[in-house]
């Protein structure tokens, strides 16, 4: 169970941090539309201001989400090996967009053939979709091949391994660069979904698409949150030590 850290955060606490002392907090910032992944970085205050949101209720909101979850059982990554928090991410995050990622394929090719003339912007849906399966399906074959090796091997040695490509990182940047570009393709799902809602004329084909591409952007942000915000910064900081 979970040790939380709550009273030592505040607005200037950055919202990444706010997710590590409750991952349940992820769910609000779902529905305020706050980045806590790629944007994680940011002060709470600030991504409050950005959005139009007042900082105070939401961070009262906030610690009254980890009074709630107390006592569930979530795990703290940031005090997990490295090794395992990798094993996580493939075992959980990666093997559901295994699965997830053809199924979607195959019902947004279906709703765009059967409703595309009547809405054109699925045509986008699609494309953009494409795009986005393409480029994780490749980012996570170089996670798993190149990447996480590279962690655990660090984790395992005395002293700094010497890497084909100089520093650990150099993979984390290309890691980073990329999940900025997912990101932005989750950001044009929900534009062009008008956030996922449905038409009136929508088949049930088109209303699993619609949880399914929705549920696939909750999955993404967390995975990416515990990559950009706990994963890499322990490992870069694991590589500075050994050197």
């Amino acid at each position: 169970m979970q040790t939380t850290k709550t009273n030592a955060l505040d607005l200037d606490s950055s919202v990444s941090e706010w997710v590590i002392d409750r991952p349940s907090r992820s769910r609000l910032f779902e529905r305020l539309g706050i980045d806590y992944c790629c944007g994680g970085k940011q002060p709470l205050a600030e991504a409050c201001r950005t959005k139009g949101l007042e900082p105070a209720e939401v961070m009262e909101s906030l610690l009254q989400e980890g009074a709630a979850d107390a006592d569930a059982d979530q795990r703290d990554w940031s005090r997990a090996s490295l090794t395992e928090l990798a094993d996580h991410i493939v075992q959980t995050h990666h093997a559901y967009l295994k699965t997830e990622l053809p199924r979607l394929e195959a019902i947004v090719d279906k709703v765009t053939n059967v409703h595309g003339e009547r809405h054109p912007e699925m045509h986008q849906v699609r494309s953009v979709f494409q795009g986005l399966k393409d480029e994780l399906e490749s980012h996570l074959a170089k996670e798993e091949q190149v990447l996480f090796p590279m962690i655990r091997e660090l984790e395992r040695a005395g002293s700094r391994p010497s890497f084909h490509c100089g520093s650990i990182a150099n993979p984390i940047s290309v890691m980073e660069y990329e999940h900025d570009g997912a990101g932005n393709a989750l950001a044009s799902l929900r534009q062009l979904t008008r956030d996922y809602s449905t038409p009136a004329d929508a088949c049930n084909t088109w209303r699993a698409m619609a949880d399914g591409l929705r549920q696939l952007e909750e999955d993404l942000h967390l995975h990416i949150h515990k990559e950009n915000n706990i994963l890499f910064p322990r490992a870069l900081k694991l590589e500075q030590t050994l050197s």
